[in-house]
């Protein structure tokens, strides 16, 4: 059965009421939870950063859900730092815990004072950092130079079994390097084709593991409010890349997006008040052949969407499935 799960989003939501939020998730259904993990929201609107790695420990200890977090080691977060966390999680939690790690963007780790790299300069880190991560997990003395330096490192408290490192992608060319070396695979659900092409670019290049899609989507009674949240709150996601990995500041985004378009928000936010509407756009992306979709809805108010799709979109898509 494939699994539908509760997004946490650390941008827009102080940690506390988050920390309530994936509570009622789980009461209401939902079978797993993954979070951001940001110095900076994308949006002055949105207010708010909690850091994830703290509130990972109390939501995992609050839930018997099992939890993903989208990192980005070697700048803001020294690969060391990266693996004693991920090592520390997957001890208290056996089993429960796996960490997507991607190579950032600008608004999070420009705050280090080091100079933002180019792309290739960034992905040469992340295998690094992968490389560097997975030898601490292992029990390994580990000493690097490359993009980064570690001396004679050594994680000793970790679990019997390394929590899973996912590649995060969003193009078929990142898809296929994260395949090298990925134990599994997320991406974000966008075009259905588009989607279509990333997995199978993953699983063509020898991807082995879970693949999953996070899906931005805004839900109220009335439809006007379902596209004001997502105008209020996410039309920073109307930013592709490689400009949303470069810009350096939320006031950066909010200039950028000042006038974007209804059709711009509608395409990168399932907006509707129709749950019906969502529940087919979750069952098409489960048809891309993904094993796992987290629902993201873009509202700061978490209740009224987690109660409506616990009533009513949860139980229709496990009994289609």
């Amino acid at each position: 059965m494939s699994v539908i799960g509760f997004h946490c989003s650390h941008e827009q939501i102080p940690p506390s009421t988050l920390l309530r939020d994936v509570i009622h998730a789980h009461e209401a259904g939902f079978q797993a939870a993954m979070c951001s993990d940001h110095l900076a929201p994308w949006l002055d609107a949105q207010g708010e950063s909690g850091f994830a790695l703290s509130w990972l420990g109390a939501a995992l200890a609050s839930t018997p859900l099992t939890f993903g977090v989208v990192h980005a080691p070697g700048q803001r977060y020294h690969p060391v730092v990266s693996a004693q966390a991920i090592a520390t999680l997957g001890e208290m939690f056996p089993d429960r815990f796996w960490a997507a790690l991607g190579s950032g963007e600008n608004m999070n780790e420009h705050v280090t004072g080091d100079a933002w790299p180019d792309k290739p300069t960034r992905e040469r880190r992340l295998l690094e950092s992968v490389d560097v991560i997975r030898r601490l997990l292992a029990g390994e003395e580990v000493s690097h130079e490359g993009t980064f330096s570690v001396d004679r490192a050594r994680v000793w408290s970790r679990p019997a079994t390394p929590p899973k490192l996912i590649g995060a992608a969003i193009t078929p060319e990142s898809a296929a390097r994260h395949a090298q070396w990925a134990d599994g695979f997320i991406t974000v659900a966008g075009d259905i084709a588009a989607l279509r092409d990333v997995v199978a670019a993953y699983r063509d290049a020898g991807g082995r593991g879970p693949v999953s899609a996070q899906l931005h989507l805004s839900w109220a009674e009335d439809e006007s409010e379902a596209l004001a949240i997502a105008r209020d709150q996410w039309r920073s996601g109307t930013v592709s890349p490689p400009e949303a990995w470069d810009l350096a500041f939320p006031d950066d985004f909010d200039r950028r997006t000042k006038d974007v378009s209804e059709e711009a928000i509608r395409k990168a936010v399932t907006v509707s008040n129709d749950l019906a509407v969502h529940e087919g756009r979750i069952a098409e992306i489960l048809g891309t052949g993904v094993d796992a979709v987290y629902l993201h809805h873009v509202g700061q108010e978490q209740t009224a969407f987690i109660d409506a799709f616990g009533e009513r979109v949860l139980p229709a898509l496990q009994v289609a499935s």
